[in-house]
């Protein structure tokens, strides 16, 4: 998997401004993981909810990763779904958002188990945030409906080997057909454990339509 996150110079910050900019308010479009850093393989702190408003503090120069502050929390979201009322994604309109560029040195202890433990699929999500938010029409705003207990239980229960793609993992965003989807038995759904989330897929559209957390 490619890191695309930039490593600072200074060993003194683990955050640095490289231009001074006002704190820019986004809402997640979807409910969206809150990370301890700006890529896939870090631990999930907690998620933001579908529609809530988060403090951004600034976006990575060459990445679409942002540090963001919610409900008492500080950590690193998916600029793709990040909303604003002038523009959206945020990560594509961050000049005319005016949000600061900043920088970010890796913390290895931060990411999941100390480090990407899962096969690397070399593909990424399908998306970006024009197709999933297509996908997510029909199902409301970055939901869908809940599947019976068994079915979460049995994905609990019955771990597949984790492996890692590029992108977030969202409601309506799309698993690539180089990943092995496995049945939930006596029902419409198929799981994999993609990013350090179990995930239940549509089979025909691949397509991710819940997050089992």
């Amino acid at each position: 998997m490619s890191i695309t996150f930039k490593l600072g110079a200074s060993l003194s910050a683990m955050l640095l401004a490289t231009t001074a900019f006002a704190q820019t308010t986004a809402t997640a479009y979807t409910d969206l993981n809150l990370r301890a850093g700006p890529d896939v393989s870090y631990e999930i702190l907690g998620v933001i909810p579908a529609s809530q408003a988060v403090a951004v503090n600034g976006c990575l120069e060459a990445s679409n990763w942002c540090r963001v502050s919610f409900d008492g929390m500080e950590g690193w979201a998916s600029g793709e779904y990040l909303t604003t009322m002038i523009e959206a994604p945020i990560y594509a309109n961050r000049d005319r958002l005016a949000v600061e560029t900043i920088t970010y040195e890796k913390n290895p202890d931060a990411t999941v188990g100390g480090g990407v433990t899962g096969a690397i699929a070399g593909g990424m999500l399908g998306g970006p945030v024009g197709a999933v938010i297509g996908a997510g029409i029909g199902m409301g705003l970055g939901s869908a409906a809940t599947p019976e207990e068994r079915v979460t239980t049995y994905v609990m229960e019955n771990p597949v080997e984790p492996i890692y793609l590029d992108g977030e993992i969202v409601v309506g965003a799309g698993i690539p057909e180089t990943v092995m989807l496995t049945e939930v038995p006596e029902s419409e759904y198929y799981y994999t454990y993609v990013n350090g989330t179990r995930v239940l897929v549509e089979r025909e559209q691949r397509r991710i339509v819940y997050i089992v957390r």
